[in-house]
């Protein structure tokens, strides 16, 4: 069954396949760079955070960290809502994805059995116009056949 729908399928759809296919890689490229961006933006401002934290004895100086680890911390938070809409969004496409290879699966099987509906199709009409000519056949064998003319008179 599969084999059947492979040629017409494989032919027909190896262009939108390919661009589908290099419409993925690309965004996976994507998301992996907003994955590392993200990683790397939490990391970076995790140590600011940890190295500026030391408690220093002039006060200017305690200030000027307060507000660099308020700053890094902002940065740090933005970066981890950044990571969980990363998360929905690969959620999201997994679940539409799988739909919409569903779909293509059911399509290709909708397309192999249209064939072989055609091909059964095909198959019960040469069958009927064989018993059509076997029953002409045998209809003219008996009206010509000796034995019927022995039956009637």
């Amino acid at each position: 069954m599969n084999k059947a729908g492979a040629p017409s399928g494989g032919g027909a759809g190896s262009g939108p396949t390919a661009s589908a296919a290099a419409a993925a890689a690309q965004k996976q490229r994507a998301l992996l760079q907003r994955l590392d961006n993200d990683i790397s933006n939490i990391v970076d401002s995790f140590s600011v955070l940890v190295s500026v934290s030391r408690v220093n004895e002039p006060p200017v100086r305690n200030s000027q960290e307060a507000f660099l680890m308020e700053i890094r911390a902002s940065k740090l938070v933005q970066s981890a809502d950044s990571l969980l809409k990363l998360v929905s969004e690969l959620k999201q496409t997994a679940i539409f994805s799988g739909f919409a290879s569903l779909n293509e699966n059911v399509d290709h099987r909708i397309q192999a059995f249209d064939q072989e509906a055609e091909t059964s199709d095909k198959l019960l009409e040469r069958i009927g116009e064989e018993a059509a000519t076997s029953l002409k056949e045998l209809e003219s064998h008996y009206y010509s056949s000796v034995a019927r003319n022995f039956v009637h008179e």
